[in-house]
């Protein structure tokens, strides 16, 4: 027998009708299975600053659309577009879109599920 890999919808767990954007530092980028995740820290509304996560595919699979964790530069401003949490989960998003101050973008699609 073979072992059995339990995996999410993307919309089980964001909200692909609606979309947020973010602009701050990248702070982080964790590169690991079953998903990545980009840390951002942005202001909020009150000034102080908010670490958002956002969630990203698998490296594999990002890997194989010519994806690789050096293209996110930590340490530079990116605007993030992404699709918010269900839950409602603060500060929290798939990314769909990282766009940098020189114009350039990274574009993670999503398979539909």
């Amino acid at each position: 027998s073979a072992p059995a890999f339990a995996h999410h919808s993307v919309t089980a767990e964001f909200d692909p009708s609606k979309e947020l954007t973010v602009t701050g530092v990248l702070k982080r980028v964790d590169w690991t299975n079953p998903h990545i995740y980009v840390w951002v820290e942005a202001k909020g509304a009150d000034g102080k600053l908010v670490t958002w996560a956002f969630e990203g595919n698998p490296p594999g699979l990002l890997h194989r659309a010519g994806v690789t964790k050096d293209v996110f530069k930590v340490g530079e401003t990116v605007t993030v577009t992404a699709m918010p949490a269900n839950d409602g989960t603060k500060n929290l998003g798939f990314g769909k879109v990282y766009r940098y101050s020189d114009g350039h973008e990274i574009r993670l699609g999503i398979a539909r599920e």
